[in-house]
């Protein structure tokens, strides 16, 4: 599997300064371990607590613990903000408390759903002093920070913001072997609601498959690789032929006396599924162009 070993050390011939981690979770560990496998200088990493910055940097592998309102966070000429979303702002307004001007200094979030730059962003307080700002997100899920280092390598990048700003991304998702590409200001939510219906709701709706499966009998060790291998199948069918083609299934078939017993058997044994089952297959038979029977769904 792809890591930070695989990552080619060819950037540290380009003049960089150093970069400053505020905010070191699950994304920031994961990022910050890549981004100086790839030869980018972490200088600072910075969190509430010390105990959680210093884990940090043990590992990282990089970079000096200091207090997220550190004098020494503005010395450093890139910033990368990874703490949570509502967090953004607050960070953005005790960083610009430590200098007047932010000119020639760059800083990056995270968020999905935010934009980097301009109207709606944290981070505008920040682009008011002079510094150039934007947005970093990866269109990728990271459960832990080991888990995020090998699965963002590779990934796809949204990317919004200043010029500046917008450079040292797409910098750095090459750099992690990824693809950079931009996205709308002000389509950041819609954006971002993407990445929920296949990724929180995927785990979601797994987690209920599992559940009816364990209802029918079928043990715990069998039904997550099998729901692991069909779900697989299904996304790389979807990758090869489009949503259209990669249906399959009762809606897809036009098979509504299917529909009918899974519903039936869905009053009797799991009646809280119904719902989700409902709003699924109405948009599975929008999708074929099917007409279900008045009443059915």
């Amino acid at each position: 599997m792809a890591g930070a070993r695989d990552l080619p050390r060819t950037v540290m011939s380009q003049p960089l300064e150093g970069i400053a981690i505020v905010g070191p979770g699950r994304a920031g560990q994961a990022l910050g371990t890549l981004l100086a496998a790839a030869g980018f200088p972490i200088r600072y990493v910075a969190a509430r607590r010390p105990a959680a910055a210093r884990a940090a940097v043990r590992f990282i592998g990089a970079g000096r613990p200091v207090p997220i309102d550190s004098p020494e966070l503005a010395e450093a000429r890139i910033i990368l903000i990874t703490t949570s979303d509502a967090a953004i702002e607050p960070v953005a307004r005790a960083l610009a408390a430590l200098r007047r001007s932010w000119r020639g200094r760059i800083v990056l979030h995270t968020c999905g759903s935010l934009p980097g730059s301009g109207p709606g962003s944290p981070l505008a307080r920040l682009e008011r002093l002079g510094a150039s700002t934007g947005s970093f997100h990866p269109f990728q899920t990271v459960p832990n920070a080991a888990a995020g280092v090998v699965s963002l390598v590779g990934s796809y990048w949204g990317i919004d913001g200043r010029p500046a700003a917008v450079k040292v991304a797409r910098r750095w998702a090459k750099a992690l072997g990824g693809v950079a590409f931009a996205v709308k200001p002000g389509r950041k939510t819609l954006y971002h609601v993407s990445a929920f219906l296949v990724s929180p709701t995927l785990v979601t709706l797994l987690e209920q498959s599992e559940r009816l499966l364990k209802l029918a009998g079928v043990p715990r060790k069998v039904a997550r690789p099998m729901l692991a291998r069909f779900v697989a199948e299904t996304v790389k069918s979807v990758a090869e032929m489009g949503p259209r083609r990669a249906l399959t299934g009762p809606a897809a078939r036009g098979d509504w006396e299917t529909l009918r017993r899974h519903l039936e058997a869905l009053r009797r044994h799991a009646p809280e599924v119904i719902p989700v089952y409902v709003a699924l297959a109405r948009a599975m038979v929008r999708l074929t162009g099917k007409n279900p029977p008045r009443g059915l769904l």
